[in-house]
């Protein structure tokens, strides 16, 4: 299995910029915030397991 690099986002609470970085970048004089990761890319955890297979597409929870 292959491992992919995801790189984490992150946004300044002063200005609002947003950036893709691997460690948390500084902006405007202060360390900026991590943003949630997209539900696909989470790990599997108890209350969001995937019953699926990994080459199937993720079901992020939006269809209803």
């Amino acid at each position: 299995m292959e491992l992919i690099n995801v790189s984490k986002k992150y946004k300044c609470k002063k200005c609002g910029k947003t950036v893709e970085e691997e460690n948390a970048p500084e902006c405007c004089g202060e360390t900026m915030k991590q943003l949630p990761l997209d539900v696909c890319t989470q790990p599997a955890h108890p209350e969001h397991a995937r019953p699926m297979r990994d080459d199937e597409p993720c079901d992020d929870g939006r269809s209803g």
